[in-house]
């Protein structure tokens, strides 16, 4: 219990901020996506292109580090895909959305917050290394199979160089690859600069949380909320528990254990409701999964906690 009052419920606290300023009508519309705009666009890419440019990329890429992790997360992926097919009777298109809702976990906006808290920043390097290829793996499979069910349209190289392009205009992206330039190059960082980004990192979690609430606030319970709930269980139970046993079995050391742990075990990310704009399907499912997912987490995550060294 002390786990969720000193860890878990202030990060939760920030986002209930966000979403009762906006429902009381004292945080506008405009003003929430201008945050989100701060937050993605400038202060969370500074944030990653710091940890990036600063980390011993020989020790924190570890193979098998990735491996538990993604591994645990094509499981979701195929879980949400085959359940949404076969349990719930949805079209093959609705049933990739439902996959990728199950793929992609907050990583960046519930990952690095609650596992700073929980152990530390200076435990937050394997929380960078699986961010740098989460967004491009989850959705290079999204992409793929969506394209290779539906067999129409512009396919699938088409359709991932139009996302390839996207990515490269996206800050999140961008502070990722100057990173990399930075740290591989060994490119010193001048101190004013230094200073500079520090500041826009102080901000960028709490804004980025503040800003999630007032999105969510857009989002109503709505679609099959059976199969939202068959998300919840996957997103929140299956893919941590898949990470945690194969992490276990290719013997991480601790801190890698916890961070691909809790990362796995984070709620969407409402990237998945992008995703499902893209094809306009299942969007009411997605949105859903987002909302109630992100609120059991509040629950489930301090139930990995006590399992997690």
């Amino acid at each position: 219990m002390q786990a969720l009052l000193e860890v878990i419920l202030p990060v939760f606290l920030v986002i209930g901020f966000g979403y009762g300023a906006v429902r009381l009508g004292l945080f506008s519309d405009s003003g929430v996506d201008g945050l989100v705009q701060f937050t993605q666009n400038f202060a969370i890419p500074c944030l990653l292109f710091s940890a990036i440019a600063t980390l011993d990329l020989g020790a924190v890429f570890r193979l098998e580090l990735l491996a538990a992790f993604y591994a645990g997360a094509v499981t979701g992926f195929l879980a949400g895909l085959l359940g949404a097919r076969w349990l719930f009777g949805r079209s093959w298109e609705d049933a990739v959305v439902v996959g990728f809702c199950c793929l992609f976990s907050n990583s960046v906006l519930l990952g690095l917050p609650i596992t700073e808290r929980a152990y530390g920043a200076g435990a937050l390097a394997p929380n960078f290394a699986i961010i740098a290829l989460h967004a491009p793996f989850c959705y290079l499979v999204g992409i793929t199979v969506m394209e290779g069910v539906r067999n129409r349209g512009r396919g699938v190289v088409s359709t991932v160089g139009r996302v390839v392009g996207s990515m490269a205009r996206n800050g999140l992206m961008i502070g990722i690859a100057l990173g990399f330039v930075v740290n591989l190059g060994r490119v010193p960082i001048p101190g004013v600069v230094d200073q500079a980004l520090a500041f826009m990192v102080a901000a960028a979690l709490p804004a980025a949380l503040f800003g999630l609430g007032g999105v969510l606030h857009r989002y109503r319970p709505d679609g099959d909320l059976r199969l939202v709930g068959m998300i919840c269980v996957v997103s929140l139970g299956l893919h941590p528990a898949v990470t945690w046993t194969l992490a276990t079995a290719l013997a991480l050391d601790e801190g890698q254990l916890r961070s691909a742990v809790l990362t796995a075990a984070m709620a969407p990310g409402v990237n998945v409701y992008i995703f499902s704009s893209m094809y306009g399907r299942a969007m009411r499912v997605a949105a859903s999964a987002v909302l109630l997912a992100t609120a059991a987490s509040l629950l489930t995550a301090w139930v990995w906690l006590q399992v997690l060294p």
